[in-house]
């Protein structure tokens, strides 16, 4: 019970409740440390294809007194070649991006970081060691979220966001009202693009996991590129992932 009521806190803070308290931006020297704050969220996320287990996503949440840092790796199975990529999200107190970087570790070298410029996104990116640096400014705010290619774990910090914003605590559960619906800007570094997102709460449904049936919260994430439908348990973890009319789904491990 005391991690779920941990959890619910860091929702509510992601998107205002720090706001008025939020610690100075660290120095160089404390961002290295920034993973020794509170274990929200950690574990591994299996992705299939037709059935198939194809990648692994393995990540960890943490809570910092700075906001909270997303750290990911991502790895494909079953291939020719294995790759290898991971990531690391930083956001302040109240969500907003303080620093998004990329990098692919097989089997090529390359990597890419995007940074609040201002009040706007700016994205610095290179295709190996030896390429040239591109550099890509977007019109975006910082409180846009990051949906990057192969991190599932975007999307569960979405959802938070999704239910820290559009719903209400009442004695330490988080209420919705049937078909909330709120709408988020979104960036893809990978994809190098930006696109409005609609999120939507369905209720609550029963599905069948590894462990047996379990009664979720399910929402559902819509844009240009497709429909993902999520199911989190009552500590709102995500238990599963599913893009509509693609043959893939994302369980957790």
């Amino acid at each position: 019970m005391k991690s779920s009521y941990r959890l619910l806190a860091f929702i509510m803070a992601l998107v205002c409740c720090m706001a008025a308290s939020a610690a100075p931006l660290p120095k160089e020297k404390e961002k290295e440390k920034e993973h020794e704050g509170k274990n929200v969220d950690s574990g591994s996320f299996g992705v299939f294809q037709n059935g198939h287990r194809v990648g692994t996503e393995t990540f960890s949440i943490y809570q910092t007194a700075y906001g909270s840092v997303i750290q990911s790796e991502f790895k494909t199975e079953n291939a020719p070649t294995t790759d290898v990529q991971t990531s690391e999200l930083q956001l302040t107190a109240t969500g907003d991006i303080r620093r998004y970087e990329w990098k692919e570790l097989s089997p090529d070298k390359a990597e890419s970081v995007v940074v609040p410029n201002d009040d706007f996104l700016n994205q610095k990116w290179s295709a190996g060691p030896q390429e040239k640096e591109h550099e890509q400014p977007y019109l975006l705010p910082k409180s846009t979220s990051i949906l990057d290619d192969y991190f599932f774990v975007h999307r569960e910090v979405l959802a938070w966001k999704f239910l820290g914003a559009s719903c209400k605590q009442d004695k330490g559960q988080v209420q919705c009202p049937l078909k909330q619906r709120a709408q988020f800007g979104t960036l893809n570094p990978h994809q190098h693009s930006s696109a409005p997102l609609s999120a939507e709460f369905l209720g609550r449904e029963k599905v069948s996991l590894k462990n047996g049936q379990q009664d979720l919260i399910k929402l559902e994430l819509k844009n240009d590129a497709g429909t993902w439908q999520l199911w989190l348990d009552d500590q709102f973890k995500v238990m599963r992932m599913s893009v509509l009319g693609d043959n893939t789904e994302v369980d957790r491990d």
